[in-house]
Order: C-alpha cells, then structure tokens, then sequence
C-alpha cells in the first residue's frame, strides 16, 4: 500500500485507469448489444474524458473520507491487515461507482428530464461490475504492478 503522497498519485494513476477502461468497456458493450473487438478501441475515447474526472474525484477527495471509514471498522493492529485492503477497496467502489455514473449519465447519456431514474438504473447497472472488478482483478493486478514498480525505484 502507499506510503507517501508520490506512491498514492502513482498508485491511484493506476487503479483509476483499470477501473475506469474496464468500467468504460463495459458500458459500452451494454449499449452495444455485447462486447466485440470495436469496444476496446471505443472505449479509449470516452477514457480520455472520464480517466481525469476519475482522477480528480478519486485522489483529492473520495480517498480522504474511504481512508478514514475504512480505519473506522477495521483496526490493523488487531486484524489482518487485509481486511483493510478489502475495506478500502469496497468503500472506494461504494463512492465512486455513484460518482462516476452520474458523470457518465450526464455526459454520455441522453437522460433528459430523467436524470435521477437514469442515472439510479446507471449505478445499479454499473455497481455489481465494478465491485467484482477492483476485488478480483483490479486490485490484486494494481497492488502486483505497484509493488513492481516501488522495488524497481
């Protein structure tokens, strides 16, 4: 885990890009019928819009008030300091997801008057892939390529 505010921009440089291009492919496989090899390449235009409002929410105000819930219910002197990371990790999906599907339901869909209903069915759609996502595969890849990348320098 981060241990200073340079590993925290490079770790949450990375977590936010593999949540946000998974979460973006997903999407767009949604509104496409199902997932083909055009999605990937689609998904890198709606990324260029959605990685720095990711970025932002993420690092300069969602990880404060995750960090301090997570601290909250799990103490790392008495549990295993694991319990943390999936603390943290949920507590992230548990803000951001919203965050995040009202950004795309403003920006990417065609919502009209029905903003609230719209982007209510866009979290709904959106939170279960992005749970499983950042516990089973985002966050151990993150970690793994962040503790890499920390050795290395």
């Amino acid at each position: 885990m981060p241990r200073t505010k340079k590993q925290e921009l490079i770790f949450s440089l990375l977590m936010v890009f593999f949540m946000v291009y998974a979460m973006v492919c997903y999407n767009i496989a949604l509104n496409m019928g199902g997932m083909n090899y055009a999605v990937f390449g689609a998904a890198f235009h709606e990324l260029i819009i959605m990685y720095p409002i990711a970025f932002l929410l993420d690092f300069f105000f969602v990880s404060h008030i995750v960090k301090r819930t997570a601290f909250k219910i799990v103490d790392p002197e008495k549990e295993n300091p694991f319990h943390l990371v999936l603390a943290i990790s949920a507590i992230t999906v548990m803000w951001m997801c919203p965050l995040m599907s009202l950004a795309a339901t403003l920006l990417f869909k065609d919502a009209g008057i029905n903003v609230i209903p719209v982007w209510i069915q866009t979290i709904a759609m959106n939170f279960p892939m992005a749970f499983f996502w950042q516990m089973c595969y985002a966050g151990p890849l993150v970690r793994f390529l962040f503790r890499k990348i920390m050795r290395q320098s």
